[in-house]
């Protein structure tokens, strides 16, 4: 079972994924000391052990033995929804391919919450997660991007905040839109919308704005427009071109212009100077 759990607010936990969590046989937990906190305050005393990113192959192999047992293991991590910028993948992809149940439990997701609220477009949107740690990687990475015309979601810690920040302003451009939303269902939440030089400054001018966990939402690069298109027919060019040259000159150069068959744009001619 994957199980949602809350970005911050613990009452956001939906019935459905208390009842999975307290009928399970087990909790796969990210951090189990963190989920404590949540099953505590839940009553739910379901034991847990810990699958990380670290651990992830030798205990997702017994999970998968108790799977198989018929045991219900329910996966969570530390908040939000599994997988997402989280471990599990390779558990839940063994347990597809063993033929094993797999069933979800939905609810909170960080990256979805934010997009909602951020104000840029949300009819498409690209999941980045976490930009690589390092400048250098981070920039290429953002390169990558930065044609990209759906609008960019990117998870980010308070201590790379300001550089992220800024080599968004280096690589996607100053005045690209974009949303800063931090802590968001918690006590401190906080969220603004701006260009994204005017958001480096504004994180830059008080150290409270680079505290906690951060979702950046970024507006894809607009895409061109077409120009717009006039149509002219092959009567209405005739007429204007046979004012003012001979025939065979008229019909040449609507051949040219329109890409027209000869035979067609000098019938027209014909019968142009035939109604004459």
């Amino acid at each position: 079972m994957v199980v949602a759990t809350p970005i911050g607010n613990l009452q956001d936990m939906t019935p459905r994924a208390l009842e999975a969590l307290a009928q399970a046989d087990v909790i796969a937990a990210e951090d189990t000391r963190h989920s404590a906190t949540l099953t505590r305050h839940f009553g739910i005393s379901t034991p847990m052990l810990s699958l990380h990113e670290h651990n992830e192959t030798r205990v997702g192999e017994q999970l998968l033995a108790r799977i198989r047992d018929g045991e219900w293991v329910a996966l969570i991590s530390d908040a939000g929804t599994p997988l997402i910028s989280d471990p599990g993948f390779s558990l839940v992809r063994a347990a597809r391919e063993a033929g094993c149940l797999v069933t979800v439990f939905p609810g909170a997701c960080a990256a979805v919450a934010a997009l909602s609220v951020s104000g840029l477009p949300s009819d498409r949107f690209c999941f980045e997660g976490f930009l690589p740690a390092r400048g250098p990687a981070r920039r290429g990475r953002l390169a990558e991007l930065a044609e990209q015309t759906a609008t960019l979601i990117f998870y980010e810690s308070s201590h790379r905040i300001e550089a992220c920040l800024r080599d968004m302003v280096a690589v996607l451009g100053a005045d690209r839109p974009a949303a800063v939303l931090r802590e968001l269902t918690k006590l401190h939440e906080q969220g603004r919308m701006d260009r994204l030089a005017a958001l480096q400054t504004w994180l830059e001018e008080d150290a409270n704005r680079r505290r906690g966990e951060f979702v950046v939402v970024v507006g894809g690069v607009t895409a061109p427009t077409e120009p717009e298109r006039y149509e002219l027919s092959l009567d209405a060019l005739l007429d204007e071109l046979l004012g003012q040259l001979p025939l065979k000159s008229a019909v040449a150069s609507v051949m040219r212009l329109t890409g027209a068959s000869r035979n067609d744009v000098y019938s027209r001619a014909l019968a142009r100077r035939s109604d004459d």
